[in-house]
């Protein structure tokens, strides 16, 4: 069933778990999120990158819209990671429920301008919006931070920011990067339960791909409510894809569709687990 953002983030700080946001591509992509929730009991989002946005445009969206309506658990479709407020607004207009405006590698005063005029775009349409404080490093779909130019974020700022903005969820930078960790992800809980402290809004953490399951755990139990999934998606579906081109059976397009589908599946399911979130929704 198509449903809100804010409730799936509201039904996990009271439950004391996490919502994996998935960020997909293409059919596949979608179908291995949705099954995979289906068969945990579980809610999901299914989260749209501005370059796949770009790529496939309100089709890719229709097509997650319709999925998440025909779905058996609670499924958002959200807009990931948005430079520009054109982005959002083609995306609103498709029918995303949700976006995040992705000022964080402003200054800060323009941040908050860039936020809230972002709020006021989904406002209209009745939409939520999740603002980012901190500025992390890595690289995600032909978007690349450098190591030097990360910031976490001020647990001093997020009041201010928070109320200036008027945001509903807050993604934070506290150790996490896009893509693959370079060695053992290190992460400031300190910094983290400072943040909880400093705003009663759902938190999400981008760059879940490859954190330990302690340090999910630990991230959940100090008000971490999204975790948003790429790297490792990309990967099986790749991985996949490249095996059975290069395999010595003949490869077929409908085979090549069931086998990357499962791959992502696998992966889906055993983040839900991580996330805390399987079984939480009576089907």
């Amino acid at each position: 069933m198509l449903t809100d953002l804010r409730a799936i983030l509201g039904a996990a700080r009271a439950g004391g778990y996490a919502v994996g946001a998935f960020n997909v591509y293409n059919l596949e992509g979608v179908l291995a999120v949705v099954g995979a929730a289906e068969a945990a009991g579980s809610p999901a989002i299914l989260q749209l990158h501005p370059g796949s946005l770009r790529e496939g445009g309100a089709a890719l969206i229709a097509l997650c819209l319709a999925a998440a309506r025909g779905a058996a658990m609670p499924v958002a479709v959200h807009l990931d990671h948005s430079p520009t407020h054109e982005a959002m607004d083609l995306a609103l207009a498709a029918g995303v429920g949700s976006i995040m405006a992705d000022g964080a590698g402003r200054p800060y005063d323009e941040n908050v301008a860039f936020t809230a005029e972002a709020v006021a775009l989904a406002g209209a349409r009745g939409a939520a919006v999740e603002g980012e404080l901190g500025l992390l490093s890595g690289t995600e779909d032909g978007l690349e931070v450098a190591a030097r130019d990360a910031k976490m974020t001020d647990p001093a700022q997020v009041p201010d920011f928070v109320a200036a903005t008027g945001i509903e969820a807050l993604a934070v930078c506290i150790g996490n990067v896009h893509g693959p960790y370079a060695g053992e992800p290190r992460l400031d809980f300190d910094r983290l339960a400072a943040i909880r402290d400093a705003t009663a809004l759902p938190l999400v953490l981008h760059g879940a791909s490859g954190l330990p399951e302690a340090a999910i755990a630990r991230a959940i139990a100090l008000g971490v409510c999204k975790f948003n999934v790429n790297t490792e998606l990309r990967a099986a579906y790749l991985a996949t894809l490249r095996d059975r081109l290069n395999g010595e059976q003949k490869a077929d397009v409908p085979d090549l569709m069931r086998d990357t589908s499962a791959a992502m599946r696998a992966v889906v399911a055993e983040k839900l687990r991580l996330f805390g979130s399987v079984g939480k929704v009576a089907g």
